[in-house]
């Protein structure tokens, strides 16, 4: 299995002309015809289950054992409709686990296995995934079997990890949870680009410009890949530096650091082969612009045998990569290592690398006919393992060091399939490992403070000198980090106390010091994490909210329990909820990214709205920024943002180039009135927006405003409280 494993050669079936700044490409972009469902989208998300479904009570009613031994026959169960490649499913289905997990990037934390996304445009028809439409299909069986009890996304995983020990692989473990959905996640950005790779698409990395050149949160080098292009950047296999250079950049924004990134090429490609035995013309269309009748079905050949079997045409790289590929053995790095290798052309015209002088015996059998002996093969990428320096480095130990191997593939497997599914408190079944991993994010359990506990921190607090602007600015700091996308972040933990959070420019740093250091003095046995939470309670209560609901419970993190360089990636460039703009030009639009981090917080529109008018008035603005603080009663809970903002006595304008700041003049005498950002005013020229704040600025609407806020502030100081579910 490549990192491009398998991707289908075929062409761009949209016309070029429609891009979007924020989520790029749609799927009816890339698919004209495709039935569009999105129209009963204002009705909700699509989910049969029903809201009362409990997928981890479900789960744990599975029988787990039961599922396993099924996975494990089918791995040898061929099926004439498509079979399996040296009468083993294995490697297919590890490719299938893979390309469901490798969309995972750290900087949003969107993409991955979590939600079964693979069942989805674009997902199921990206030319990397070319053929996964038939592993899904094979599991559809054992899906069916087990009905409610077992969600795709977490077979998926389980089919992977099955697979890998049915062939004497190493795994380390497994946690189920993932609950499925049923439509595609439309607010994930897979890039702008109008072509797939292949189609002359340039790589979005180049010598000239560095890493700067892959955008924002994006990892795949080009798109419609999971990873690199194999055959080497743009296709060129002499370009040793640009091979080395793309995967580590990209596996780094996967999560992977070089070992890992090389015990998973190695680990993966140790098993299978890759499919260009014939004409990559005949290929039918992808799944989501397939004919009717093909039921789902993509990339149907032409080719007189039906394309299956011996003549199946994927990537259009032909061969495995080992003499033994339906068992796990040491001779990857062996092969990759001791022979010398040739450029040669697949059957289908892919760029591949063959042995020189290679000995029979270290030849593989033909995947459809073990008879015959034919040469095995390396990609470009897998190359680069031996031809980049810090790469040969690890692959030489590897080789020098099998249970070293071992134990590294079955690590950074169980991380490249569990990334993106948050604290291990979510983790279900038997085989979850016992060790805690640094990239879990370990939190230690907090215990409940009691009620008097919390009652006298409480007037501690609130003697303590510390304003509503510092307590609310500081809980929001902390709680504020929570991604829905791979449960990241949030205020278990107290990790805003912590290095590299404690240093963000957007948290100010000696601002937020202070803060800890008073709560850290007023707390006694209270946990940190709970102190700044309560802190904010104190806060909207003495702005005029009653009985804020607080919740104890939580944990402090440790030094030692934070990965420092995970967490960089999560530092906000802009924060809209605190009128923050970072140093770092921007490439989209201040607005487009308050949507982009209130979808990571999973706030709905009015959420999202009463949020930011209720912070303005506040003081939560970074610094000392006036900008939106419309009101003249400051550090109290009121609707004065709305009802300032919509005052038609306001004429608003640019007061710089990049139409970033603005002032407010009085419309008769021309007097300045108020100042603000990109942020306030899109709530007064969105008409979706200023319908919404409209609510909260009309009559009664200070009242919903103080009950509103208090519950979105709620929901968000308790985003990661899996323990509450």
């Amino acid at each position: 299995m490549d990192m491009k494993t398998d991707e289908p050669l075929g062409g761009c079936p949209v016309p070029h002309n429609q891009a979007r700044a924020l989520l790029g490409r749609t799927n009816k972009d890339w698919w004209p015809e495709m039935l569009a469902t999105e129209i009963l989208n204002p009705n909700g998300p699509t989910n049969p289950m029903g809201e009362d479904f409990d997928y981890a009570a479900a789960f744990k009613a599975l029988d787990y054992q039961a599922v396993k031994d099924d996975l494990t026959a089918l791995m040898t169960d061929s099926q004439p409709w498509w079979p399996a490649d040296y009468g083993h499913y294995g490697p297919f289905f590890i490719r299938m686990a893979w390309h469901a997990a490798g969309t995972y990037r750290t900087a949003d934390g969107r993409g991955g296995a979590n939600s079964g996304q693979q069942r989805f445009a674009p997902l199921d028809s990206w030319p990397d995934n070319g053929n996964l439409d038939k592993a899904r299909r094979l599991l559809w069986p054992i899906k069916q079997k087990y009905g409610q009890n077992i969600s795709w996304a977490d077979l998926f995983i389980l089919a992977g990890n099955v697979a890998i020990e049915s062939m004497g692989g190493p795994t380390f473990g497994f946690g189920g949870g993932r609950a499925d959905v049923y439509e595609p996640e439309r607010d994930i950005y897979w890039g702008s680009e109008d072509k797939w790779v292949n189609e002359d698409v340039q790589t979005r990395i180049s010598p000239e410009h560095g890493m700067e050149e892959l955008e924002g949160p994006l990892a795949a080098i080009q798109m419609g890949l999971i990873y690199v292009n194999p055959e080497g950047p743009q296709g060129n296999p002499h370009d040793d530096a640009g091979m080395a250079r793309d995967m580590k950049e990209t596996f780094a924004r996967m999560a992977m650091d070089h070992e890992e990134t090389v015990a998973l090429t190695a680990g993966g490609h140790t098993f299978g082969k890759c499919h260009g035995n014939g004409d990559a013309s005949l290929l039918g269309a992808a799944p989501s612009g397939g004919d009717l009748a093909a039921q789902g079905f993509g990339w149907v050949s032409s080719h007189d045998s039906g394309g299956i079997g011996e003549h199946t045409v994927t990537s259009g790289l032909e061969g495995a990569w080992t003499n033994t590929p339906d068992t796990w053995t040491e001779n990857y790095f062996r092969l990759l290592l001791d022979y010398d290798y040739e450029l040669v052309k697949s059957p289908a015209g892919a760029n591949q690398w063959q042995p020189i002088d290679q000995k029979p015996e270290d030849m593989a059998p033909a995947a459809w006919d073990s008879s015959i002996r034919v040469p095995t093969m390396m990609t470009t990428a897998d190359m680069a393992l031996k031809r980049d320096p810090e790469f040969r480095k690890i692959s030489e130990k590897f080789r020098n060091g099998h249970e070293a191997f071992k134990d590294a593939f079955a690590r950074a497997w169980f991380k490249l399939t569990h990334r993106d599914m948050g604290p291990k408190v979510r983790y279900l079944g038997p085989e979850v490992p016992a060790e805690d991993l640094i990239w879990q994010d370990p939190v230690p359990a907090g215990t409940m403070p009691s009620d008097s506990l919390v009652a006298e921190v409480k007037g501690k607090i609130a003697d303590s000198g510390l304003t509503v602007s510092q307590l609310v600015k500081t809980a929001w700091a902390s709680a504020s980090t929570y991604r829905k996308s791979d449960h990241r972040g949030g205020a278990n933990g107290a990790r805003v106390a912590l290095a590299p959070q404690k240093d963000w420019d957007v948290n100010e740093p000696a601002m937020l010091a202070k803060v800890i250091d008073t709560l850290n003095d007023l707390r006694g046995s209270m946990s940190l994490a709970d102190a700044i939470v309560l802190g904010g309670v104190v806060a909207l209560e003495k702005a005029g909210a009653k009985d804020v609901p607080f919740t104890g419970g939580r944990g402090d993190a440790t030094a030692e329990q934070t990965d420092c360089e995970s967490f960089d990636v999560m530092e906000p460039e802009a924060d809209a909820f605190r009128n923050y703009v970072g140093k770092k030009k921007l490439a989209v639009k201040v607005e487009e990214m308050m949507l982009d981090r209130a979808s990571l917080l999973g706030l709905s529109v009015p959420e999202m709205t009463v949020l930011i008018g209720g912070l303005r008035v506040l003081g939560a603005n970074h610094g000392e920024r006036g900008h939106g603080h419309f009101t003249k009663r400051p550090g109290q809970l009121t609707n004065d943002f709305f009802v300032n903002l919509y005052d038609m006595t306001n004429v608003w304008k640019a007061t710089d180039d990049r139409d970033e700041d603005y002032v407010a003049t009085d419309r008769k005498d021309g007097s300045k009135k108020w100042q603000a950002t990109r942020a306030d005013l899109i709530f007064g020229s969105n008409s979706e927006l200023r319908a919404v704040g409209e609510v909260y600025a009309q009559k009664g609407g200070e009242e919903k405003l103080v009950k509103d806020f208090v519950k979105a502030w709620t929901k968000i100081m308790n985003a990661d409280r899996f323990d509450l579910a």
